[in-house]
């Protein structure tokens, strides 16, 4: 398979998989190892970040509207796809939950690196993250829903979800398979957010600011060490723009999906993914 081929291959992936609870990394990382290929940290990044484009197009009026509030400007009435009322997300309240939970991640993923805390980029212990996270998600939302029954449902993003939030991020990152998506709206329910819709919001806003920064650091990481020439560019952009494609249908599609669904079909196809691979790969995968 040529380098385009498999960047446009790779793209598909990471848009499909970017915000369903799945695991984009733990998918990104297995299609590395079958076509027996390793792709830059800039590479990965960045086509995580040309999903994170679609977010940015389909929430533009509704960031438009929080940084009108943040700099004290009344703002129109914002697009809200997922049914929830506009206005918090226009509040300053808002803008600066997101700001704690981007400096949380920010700060936190400096850390990480710093500090060198990561599992290796291996099959068999993203298998086990599918599996585990699998369990996870479908206690965590059977709380929420609980909890929604007793309190009501809540789409209010307290200042505990977003630092809990920004924790999650940073937490997905040192562990592939986790998924940063799932990590995120779940941490969201089991903090307080009842409401499906309103956690999937707040994590696929917070995912714009965080993906871009990383993106960004990683540029400017290979520019200080003059390896910026060594990229593959065309690759590159042929990767950013099928998952840019591809993640704005299936962020529509999600969307659309929460409205009336749990998240259980999500946790059933990891179980079996990661069952899958742990039968399927050699122990040394």
């Amino acid at each position: 398979m040529n380098d385009f081929l498999a960047a446009l291959l790779l793209g598909i992936i990471e848009g499909l998989t970017e915000f369903l609870p799945i695991s984009s990394t733990g998918h990104l990382l297995i299609a590395e190892y079958l076509l027996d290929r390793h792709y830059s940290a800039l590479f990965i990044i960045a086509i995580q970040a040309g999903a994170i484009l679609a977010i940015t197009l389909i929430y533009w009026k509704r960031l438009w509207g929080m940084l009108q509030a943040f700099v004290g400007k009344d703002a129109p009435a914002a697009y809200d796809p997922l049914g929830i009322n506009a206005s918090p997300a226009q509040s300053r309240d808002y803008a600066y939950k997101l700001l704690a939970a981007f400096a949380v991640t920010a700060l936190g993923g400096l850390l990480v690196k710093k500090l060198g805390w990561e599992l290796p980029d291996t099959v068999h212990p993203i298998a086990w993250a599918l599996i585990i996270g699998a369990v996870w998600m479908v206690l965590a939302e059977q709380w929420a829903a609980r909890s929604a029954e007793r309190r009501g449902e809540r789409t209010q993003i307290s200042w505990t979800v977003a630092i809990l939030v920004g924790a999650a991020q940073v937490l997905a990152g040192v562990f592939p398979g986790t998924s940063r998506s799932a990590a995120t709206i779940f941490v969201a329910l089991l903090a307080g957010t009842t409401s499906r819709a309103a956690a999937t919001e707040f994590a696929f806003v917070i995912g714009i600011p965080t993906m871009f920064a990383a993106t960004g650091y990683e540029l400017l990481s290979l520019y200080l060490h003059g390896d910026i020439g060594a990229e593959n560019w065309g690759a590159l952009a042929v990767a950013c723009a099928a998952s840019a494609l591809t993640a704005f249908v299936a962020v529509k599609w999600l969307l659309h999906y929460i409205q009336n669904h749990r998240f259980t079909v999500f946790a059933v196809y990891r179980l079996v993914l990661g069952g899958l691979l742990l039968l399927w790969l050699p122990a040394a995968a």
